[in-house]
Formats: structure tokens, sequence, C-alpha cells
């Protein structure tokens, strides 16, 4: 009788994502003492993967690239999911979490130019291609008279369309490019205060059973604090926003020591207008996890009446449309602050789960030394 694996991990099908699954595979193997090839990676296909003719925001938005892998976690088909952190929706199904964030990579773009290689270099009407709206918009803030288009597709098959001339050039996350060794195609590295990175970008997002203690434990090593923190952050200002595919936003927390450093933007489709805020706080562990989303979303939730092309979540639970919708003070006073209650509430039962999750691993890992 085969032996079952010890641990299943459930990943998209694309070089990138099979990059990042092993990732994990190989931290998970090497903190645990097993081998890698005890650890199963199943691929799964996903209807994002499946839509390469229109923008994602025209077909459902972000949980096209998560919708069957999270049916599977649910099933116990697999025991953890891997993900790029960007491409998750704020809302989980139920039972479901994100529970370990390993060490963040590099949250910048990288332009790739075909002659021309920045994009200060480009000629007047370039026609310049990506698939994020955050990326489109800023482009045209920076350069208006560059003509954008929808570019779908894997990281090879765009560096390819570059290559032969279809585009002047493209937008990519350094993080994808640095994992899949394909940096070095890269003319040009826009720093993270010009073009401000998508929420999550740059960062892998492990997402389990939040009653599988098994699994959590197992993943409670791999979680870097710094990083868990900054996304809590950037997921609760997109989370507030009401950000899918749909709306260009941008948001980037950085933590060093015990402060928190945030930045977020939103901006219309078009680069024309555009709002902008900063903040910072304590970030001292899960103690003050809490506290640092509520300082964010706070300054957020200012931030959003000036905005009225953003779209906000509806009663029936679906998203306004951008161009019809226009916030009014009073519904900011009820559904705005109702929605920053609920999302503090939720940043504190999560901060206090992970703390509770990381110190039963310490302590199980402290009795194993002592007995040895």
């Amino acid at each position: 009788m085969a032996q079952s694996p010890f641990l299943r991990i459930g990943t998209r099908g694309s070089a990138l994502a099979l990059v990042q699954a092993n990732q994990v595979r190989a931290s998970l193997a090497r903190v645990h003492g097993v081998d890698e090839t005890d650890i199963a990676v199943e691929i799964i296909k996903t209807s994002g993967d499946a839509i390469l003719d229109r923008p994602l925001s025209e077909a459902g938005g972000k949980g096209l690239f998560t919708k069957e892998i999270e049916e599977a976690l649910v099933a116990g088909r697999i025991d953890l999911a891997v993900h790029s952190s960007k491409d998750m929706p704020t809302v989980l199904p139920d039972g479901l979490g994100l529970v370990a964030f390993p060490k963040r990579e590099d949250v910048r773009d990288g332009f790739i130019g075909h002659k021309a290689l920045t994009i200060a270099e480009l000629p007047e009407g370039a026609v310049v291609g990506s698939a994020s709206l955050r990326r489109q918009a800023q482009i045209l803030r920076e350069r208006p008279d560059l003509k954008v288009v929808v570019f779908r597709g894997n990281v090879p098959t765009r560096l390819e369309k570059v290559s032969n001339g279809s585009v002047a050039g493209t937008l990519l996350a350094m993080a994808g490019l640095r994992r899949l060794a394909l940096a070095s195609h890269v003319t040009e590295i826009i720093p993270a205060d010009r073009f401000l990175p998508a929420v999550g970008q740059g960062a892998i997002a492990i997402e389990a059973r939040l009653a599988d203690t098994r699994t959590r434990d197992l993943l409670a090593p791999l979680n870097d604090a710094p990083t868990e923190t900054a996304l809590i952050a950037e997921r609760a200002f997109l989370a507030l926003l009401d950000g899918s595919c749909r709306t260009p936003i941008a948001g980037y927390a950085t933590v060093e020591g015990e402060h928190l450093q945030f930045r977020g933007m939103i901006l219309t489709p078009d680069g024309s207008r555009f709002h902008e805020i900063e903040t910072s706080g304590s970030a001292n562990e899960a103690a003050h996890r809490s506290q640092c989303v509520s300082l964010v979303v706070t300054v957020a939730s200012l931030a959003a009446p000036p905005i009225p092309w953003c779209s906000q979540r509806c009663a029936s639970g679906t998203a306004a449309s951008a161009s019809a919708f226009s916030l009014r003070a009073s519904s900011r006073s009820s559904c705005w602050m109702r929605f920053l209650s609920s999302l503090v509430s939720r940043a504190i039962r999560l901060a206090a789960a992970r703390s509770q999750s990381f110190a039963r691993s310490q302590a199980s890992r402290q009795t194993a030394s002592c007995s040895g």
C-alpha cells in the first residue's frame, strides 16, 4: 500500500506558479527533515488560466486564479495552496485563511523594451502591453502620449511578444522574473516610489484550512513576520476600497523593527487623476498587528470620499459600476465604517490565531529538543 504524502500542495501549472510551489516544498522538507519527494505537488487548472482573450476584469477578477484550487482545499484533496499574493481576493471562502507568508522578494516592476530601453525613451504613440490596470494607469500617468493594450499570457509568452516587436515594451514584476531566472531581460527597473506596486506584489501566500492545526503548525516556521504584517496592512487597504481587477489600486507597506510605513494609491484607468495616502504606525509583532491594520484602514477610509471612480461593495455583494458610482458622506458614515469595523475585527482574530499557532509550534519544538 502506497504511503500517504507528508503534505499535498496545490498550485497552478504555470512556470512561475510551479517555481513558487517547489520553493515552498523545499523549505518544508528542509525545516521538517523529510525528503522533497514526500511532499506532493498537485497541479490544478484554474479558470484564469483558460482566459487569454480578454481582461480578467471582464471575466470575474482576481478569484479566477484561485477558485478551483480553493475548492480542492475545502474538499480535502490538498493540504495547502501556494499563491502569488497579488492574485488573492480580499475575501476568502469560509474556513480558509492565509496562514503563512515566506520572506518577500523584490516588489518593483521591470520594464522590458524592444528598442527603447526605458519608458522615457519610448517614441510618442508607442504601444505598451500590460494585463494590469494598475500598470496601465501608471504608464499613462507618466506618459499619456503612449498607447496601452491588454497583454495576456505567461511570462515567456509576453517576453516573446516584446522580442518580436508586437509591442514596444511591457512591464512585469521583478519578483517573478527573478524566480524564473529571467531578470536579464529587464531594460529598466522602476523604483517602487515611481510605480507603486500592487498589493502583495513580490510575496507568496500560503493558504490552508483554518481548522487544520497540523498543516498550520508545519507551515509556521516558513512565515516571515515582517512580510505577514505588511501584507495584512496592504490587504486591509485593498479590502476597504473593494479593490479588484476592475480598479487601478496600488499599496505597499514596509516594516522595519517596530515601525510600519504604508503608502497607497488609487488612479483612474487613464491615469489622469489619482489620490495617494501615506501613513505609519507600530508593527510590534502579533500584539500590535491589529493596531497597524486599524491605522491603515482608518486613513484609507478618510481617503475614500474624494475618489468617486472607485467601486464600492453593494448590499447584494457585487461591485457597483465605477463610472456610475459616486460616494456620498452618508454612505461613508454607515457602509464604509461598518466594513472598517468588521475588517479590524477579522484582523484581530487573524493575528490572535497565528500567534497561538506559532506559540504551540514553538512549545512543541522546545519539548522535542529537551526530550532529545
